[in-house]
């Protein structure tokens, strides 16, 4: 299975795919590979995406499975048919809002899936957070502002997503990493401005690793035959617990230090990635290729 992450990595930085990872994308399943793609997309977000993808493989978008929310929910392609999916319980969201509340953090509770795109949140008027302003204005038609009615009207959430300027974000992500060890809470960069730090609250069993985990014994893949490619903290531990794993040269400093590099977004580094891959199976003795 060729696992890869979207933004930063088989996006480039114009939202688009390289034919050349396209290619390599429909070679793979031509040879029987499986293809998935994680994101940190909703099921909404991706759904945006391919409306304004301008490349048009024939057969659609090459792949098979979609991990979106980063683990939240998987599910088929291109049928779109929901898999499985994870949501933080109705006092699980109340607990962690107490909690980025004593914190006094601006934070959203998107609902659970399929009704990610809609949410509630929590904005401090006393700090600049224009990435927090930013995804607001772009999600306007679906948010709704958080108040102690709504909270306890709660069913339940997909995550609860922090906004932090990266000035303070990775001190804040400990912090409430520490706070709320029985989640599983994952740093990631934002893809609106590239810098400033989401910090995203699932349930605790939600990763994009645990995600591959489950595809792969649906599918009868074991980890020593798969590839992940990333570029993103939230995809760590993913690429740490992938047989073989790629970060594309855009990646941060601390990421590229510790895995295997290929080209950037911006330079078909998944095709890279794929290819040197191939090549690493065709030369192991010690395990089928797929």
């Amino acid at each position: 299975m060729f696992v890869t992450d979207l933004d930063g990595t088989l996006l480039n930085d114009h939202k688009q795919i390289a034919p050349q990872d396209l290619a390599a994308l429909v070679r793979m399943r031509q040879m029987g590979v499986s293809v998935a793609l994680a994101t940190g997309r909703s099921d909404y977000s991706f759904a945006k995406l391919l409306e304004n993808l301008t490349a048009d493989p024939a057969g659609g978008l090459p792949a098979d499975h979609i991990i979106f929310s980063t683990g939240a929910g998987i599910m088929d392609f291109p049928g779109r048919r929901l898999l499985k999916s994870f949501s933080l319980r109705p006092e699980d969201v109340r607990f962690i809002a107490q909690v980025l509340d004593s914190m006094t953090l601006d934070y959203m509770i998107h609902q659970p899936v399929p009704d990610t795109r809609s949410f509630l949140y929590c904005l401090r008027n006393n700090r600049e957070n224009p990435d927090f302003h930013r995804r607001l204005q772009l999600y306007n038609s679906h948010a709704a502002p958080l108040s102690p009615v709504t909270l306890a009207a709660s069913n339940g959430a997909t995550q609860v997503l922090c906004i932090v300027p990266v000035e303070s974000g990775h001190g804040i992500f400990h912090k409430v990493a520490a706070s709320l060890k029985q989640f599983s809470v994952i740093k990631a960069t934002s893809p609106l401005d590239g810098q400033s730090i989401w910090i995203e609250i699932f349930a605790p069993a939600v990763s994009k690793s645990q995600a591959v985990k489950w595809l792969a014994g649906e599918i009868g893949v074991s980890r020593e035959q798969i590839c992940a490619v990333g570029n993103d903290y939230n995809d760590e531990d993913l690429l740490h617990w992938a047989g073989q794993s790629f970060v594309v040269a855009n990646s941060p400093e601390s990421i590229l230090a510790r895995f295997p590099a290929v080209a950037s977004n911006n330079e078909a580094g998944v095709s890279e990635a794929a290819s040197r891959w191939l090549g690493l199976c065709r030369s192991s003795t010690d395990a089928p290729l797929f």
